[in-house]
């Protein structure tokens, strides 16, 4: 007796969506480049101007301010706090969850009072307001401290980079990391720029996001250099735009798939601006997508018009005019 065969649907399903990203693609990202270096030239010079003109909207962590300890009898009210913050004239409030029933606050300054009263004001209202909430603990946050949050931040991220370049050059070659170097910091600007423009308010979180943000554009063009790499070992002879054009076609999918990924993930919060991880979290998504871009049309340019070594022979570079249209 044979055994039966189980017959599957002939029509395709269109779940999941994942059937819908194309396998293979034929784009030619190098005929854009120089378009795209235009739009990368205005948006760096748009996050300057605006840096210098407004600055970015610094927290309580970089400005000074007062951090309140609070506890509840209950769970912490936190969206109550937040509220009756708002409406008492706190300027750059924040209140984050500690534990089940307390919240640290912190706020940098209170409309129409005096620095050293604006303690006691908060205090006594939110005390009216929220039964059972007791202070247990108010600090003060200095200009000397808040300068060196400062210092520490940029520190770390000329850190990120230079580690960054060593290891670009240490595992393909100095255009690589030439290359890496000048997307990261093209990153950085546009994403300190988005702060600028929007007013987020940056703390030390946003120093965090900015970190994870270098981190995944880092890998974003470990992976776009690894393919590079790898198909000029195998087309040796093709010009080196073709091979930039054939590799990142190759990873696009990819590339798409994470970054969505990614989005999504951040998308509960981004989408709501009252949230405690908006700062971040929005942070984060700008940065993706300007990753994303700046590997394909920041760090691979600089490859193209330098040139790179394939085997022993050094290849001559190429101009973005002799690009096969």
């Amino acid at each position: 007796m044979s055994t039966p065969q189980i017959v599957g649907p002939t029509r395709k399903s269109i779940w999941p969506f994942i059937h819908f990203v194309p396998r293979q693609t034929h784009f030619n990202f190098v005929g854009l480049a120089p378009y795209a270096a235009i739009l990368s030239v205005l948006l760096v010079i748009g996050s300057g101007v605006s840096i210098a003109m407004q600055q970015v909207n610094f927290g309580v962590d970089f400005v000074g301010g007062t951090k309140l300890e609070a506890v509840t009898s209950g769970v912490a009210p936190l969206g109550q706090i937040r509220a009756q913050l708002k409406s008492m004239g706190a300027n750059d409030a924040e209140v984050q969850a500690v534990g089940a029933s307390g919240a640290a606050i912190q706020f940098r300054s209170v409309t129409g009072q005096a620095a050293d009263a604006a303690p006691a004001f908060v205090q006594a209202k939110l005390q009216a307001v929220i039964p059972g909430l007791r202070i247990t603990g108010v600090s003060e946050v200095g200009a000397k401290v808040s300068g060196e949050l400062i210092w520490g931040g940029l520190e770390a991220l000329g850190v990120a980079l230079g580690l960054t370049l060593l290891y670009i050059w240490f595992r393909f070659q100095l255009q690589f990391g030439l290359g890496a170097i000048l997307a990261l910091a093209h990153d950085i600007v546009l994403t300190v720029g988005f702060l600028s423009v929007t007013r987020i308010e940056v703390s030390m979180t946003s120093i965090a996001a900015i970190l994870t943000v270098i981190g995944y554009s880092m890998n974003e063009k470990v992976i776009s250099f690894d393919r590079l790499r790898e198909n000029l070992r195998k087309y040796k002879t093709t010009p080196l735009a073709e091979v930039i054009n054939l590799s990142e076609n190759e990873r696009l999918s990819r590339t798409i798939i994470t970054g969505t990924t990614a989005l999504l993930a951040l998308s509960g919060s981004v989408l709501n601006p009252a949230s405690a991880l908006f700062s971040l979290t929005a942070t984060m998504a700008f940065g993706i997508l300007v990753g994303t871009y700046s590997s394909i049309y920041v760090a691979l340019p600089v490859i193209l018009l330098w040139g790179v070594k394939r085997d022993d022979d050094e290849a001559s570079a190429i101009t973005f005019q002799t690009a096969r249209r």
